[in-house]
């Protein structure tokens, strides 16, 4: 580009854009010029009526010919390299085409973000990379795993006594040695499998995090893949995940993608402990915070959202991770979570990622979801999942820890009265129920001792809480909980008894998952269902509590059985209002033989949690969050600073938004940022709000973009 004789910002990217465009052709052409005109914006529209659609600027952009804006020998240099065929015949009805748009356009950004940092700020990128190999990872954990079972109480199990070929017999009854045998079943698998979509069905309980790590990095040197995207449903859980991976493969090696990360959280503990100079922490501390910028470490931590969003984001900060998902095993964790109303998009990205990217997917749960194609529904390809473990059905009944007591009618509702009066019963026991609301009212009828968990209490409360409750389980001292849903998914409590309110067979399996979870209990773990006096909140989740209740009216169906889930899943799916919530396989398909897409229309549509209806309340939770919130009134919204106060965010919905701001309960410190005094934030409860139509737990994934 030349600018001799310009002042002030000559605009490049449309200009480039239209060269490419008139030099390539209508199909490389226009795959380039989407990627060119908005490496800056963000990919554009085709058309969509607007100035910032690539049709328009590219009328509007001034001819090739003109010399002072485009030297000649750019041109001819362009001209010489011009590629003589696409890569392969593009899907029509797919999102085959958008998707290679994306890959194209996330290389671009990634350099210039890279090229750009290597220029302005060399510290930066010299800290970059220097990560371990895939092998030395994988003979790291191999040795922490050696090291852990001498510390396990069945430190004589190996893989070798566990092999992939034995049955699961009364004898092997043991929860350490099952352990042992999915460990060896994922190592087995991630060896000799080539690249494509896996699953991994295994009980709650069962050891999936550690096993499913060892079948990604086994199936990455195998394959010689480059890194492993495990992709967290909750970010209530994905501390503590992330924290049982730097056991087993080093610090150094982890980056951890989403809201809660603190790095000065991190650098205070190790420092503490004297494991690395100063000097060596902030480097390596920098280098990871970078590696969130475009996910080319070597394991990636990350939130549903942050992954999902990716793949159909436009802006261009967001799109470069996205060229790194190729070539690497993405571990879908709690799969079944993975939003209904937008599974259509999702499974087709996936699949194609599969087939053209070399990403290796696992569809990781204990309550399988049915994605493959069948008669009425587009998943994957019909027999294209393989399973890791070799025998589900046999480790499944052999896992079995738990009771399950059903109500003897199930068309009347039980008082929360009745249930603090049976919980009281019991020295230790855990109650999941389906709102914030009953949660609160069902604490308020217990002892004072007992425990309160929502997700109106902010992400470092519940994990003080959590902590508190671990301990109590810990010296059998008596302990009470109410809890939403929230605990369902990788919280690694263990009570003898739980009561969980119906809910979708997946959601009942997950309660069922912290009942006598070690197996330590002489006997079976007690789990008590009960029909609650409201229903859960309306949609995805009404209709599958539903469809659970006809299932256990018919009879021959239950939560510990790995059967019931094609049923139940199907049913579901089948039973929704969409699967492509905003119509974005229509955005991006419509006119794919023309390449005429809609990208930034997909990406407006493709929303995991619907943001708009939610706001962040920054809370006084002790003095940490006091500390934090007097920083923000001096400071004002640094980012860094913000980062730091998503532990202290407790997110509500526009009606007690409104509620708490007519009453001044909230006080608005910067615009669009509130936070409320000591008096508004209970160290029981949490954000003291009256009541609430929706219940914000429920979401795929608590966190704000």
């Amino acid at each position: 580009m030349s600018t001799k004789g310009k002042k002030g910002k000559i605009g490049h990217s449309a200009p480039s854009a239209k060269a490419v465009y008139s030099l390539f052709g209508e199909k490389w052409g226009k795959l380039l010029a989407y990627c060119i005109a908005g490496h800056h914006a963000g990919l554009p529209d085709w058309s969509s009526g607007g100035n910032s659609d690539l049709e328009y600027r590219l009328k509007q952009a001034r001819t090739v010919a003109d010399a002072e804006l485009i030297a000649r020998e750019v041109l001819d240099l362009i001209a010489a390299h011009k590629p003589n065929k696409l890569p392969w015949k593009f899907e029509n009805g797919s999102l085959d085409a958008s998707l290679y748009i994306r890959m194209l356009f996330s290389c671009l950004v990634d350099a210039d973000f890279l090229s750009t940092e290597r220029y302005m700020n060399p510290e930066n990128a010299d800290k970059r990379g220097r990560y371990s190999s895939m092998k030395e990872i994988l003979e790291r954990y191999n040795r922490f795993m050696v090291e852990k079972s001498f510390e396990s109480e069945s430190n004589d199990v190996n893989e070798q006594e566990c092999g992939t070929n034995e049955s699961f017999g009364p004898e092997k009854n043991n929860v350490n040695v099952l352990r042992a045998s999915v460990l060896a079943d994922c190592r087995k698998s991630g060896r000799s499998g080539g690249t494509g979509v896996y699953s991994l069905t295994v009980p709650t309980g069962g050891g999936k995090t550690l096993s499913s790590l060892a079948f990604g990095l086994e199936h990455a040197v195998a394959n010689n893949l480059d890194r492993i995207i495990y992709v967290i449903p909750y970010t209530s859980i994905i501390e503590q995940n992330a924290d049982v991976f730097r056991g087993a493969v080093g610090d150094e090696n982890i980056v951890e993608h989403h809201s809660n990360f603190d790095p000065d959280k991190k650098s205070d503990s190790k420092k503490d402990s004297g494991e690395e100079s100063d000097e060596e922490l902030n480097g390596n501390l920098k280098k990871l915070q970078l590696a969130t910028e475009n996910w080319d470490a070597p394991v990636i931590v990350t939130t549903a959202v942050r992954f999902f969003e990716t793949l159909f984001a436009v802006r261009p900060s967001a799109c470069r991770r996205l060229h790194n998902i190729c070539n690497s095993v993405v571990i879908l964790d709690e799969a079944q979570l993975v939003p209904i109303k937008h599974l259509t998009p999702i499974l087709d990205t996936i699949r194609l990622l599969s087939a053209h990217y070399r990403t290796t997917f696992v569809i990781s749960t204990a309550t399988q979801p049915t994605w493959e194609s069948r008669e009425g529904f587009s998943g994957l390809p019909s027999g294209s999942v393989k399973e890791i473990i070799h025998d589900v059905p046999a480790l499944f009944n052999a896992l079995v820890r738990v009771h399950i007591n059903y109500p003897d009618i199930y068309d009347v509702p039980v008082t929360y009265e009745e249930v603090a009066e049976k919980l009281e019963r019991h020295d230790q026991t855990l109650c999941i129920v389906p709102t914030r609301k009953s949660c609160r009212t069902l604490y308020r009828l217990l002892p004072k001792d007992s425990y309160h968990l929502s997700a109106l209490m902010c992400g470092q409360h519940r994990s003080d809480i959590i902590a508190e409750i671990k301990e109590k389980l810990k010296n059998n001292k008596p302990v009470r909980v109410v809890s939403t849903n929230l605990v369902e998914a990788g919280v690694d409590i263990d009570f003898p008894v739980v009561y969980k309110a119906l809910a979708g067979m997946d959601s009942m399996a997950q309660a069922a998952g912290r009942c006598n979870r070690e197996g330590k209990l002489f006997g079976m773990g007690e789990v008590y269902i009960f029909i609650p006096p409201e229903k859960p909140p309306t949609g995805e989740l009404r209709k599958a509590a539903d469809e659970s209740l006809t299932l256990l009216k018919k009879g021959g169906y239950s939560p510990l059985d790995v059967k019931t889930y094609e049923t139940f899943f199907r049913n579901v799916i089948w039973g929704a209002h969409t699967t492509d919530k905003g119509d974005v396989m229509t955005a991006l398909t419509k006119d794919v033989a023309d390449l005429t897409l809609q990208f930034r229309a997909a990406a407006d549509n493709f929303n995991i949690i619907e943001n708009e209806e939610q706001h962040t309340i920054f809370v006084p939770y002790k003095e940490r969050g006091q500390e934090l919130i007097a920083l923000l009134k001096k400071k004002g919204p640094e980012r860094w600073l913000l980062r730091k106060m998503q532990r202290y965010a407790v997110s509500i919905y526009e009606r007690d938004y409104h509620t708490l701001k007519r009453d001044g309960r909230i006080i608005e410190i910067y615009p669009g940022i509130f936070t409320c005094s000591d008096t508004e934030y209970d160290l029981k409860t949490g954000l003291k709000i009256d009541d609430e139509p929706y219940d914000p737990d429920n979401l795929i994934c608590r966190q704000k973009r």
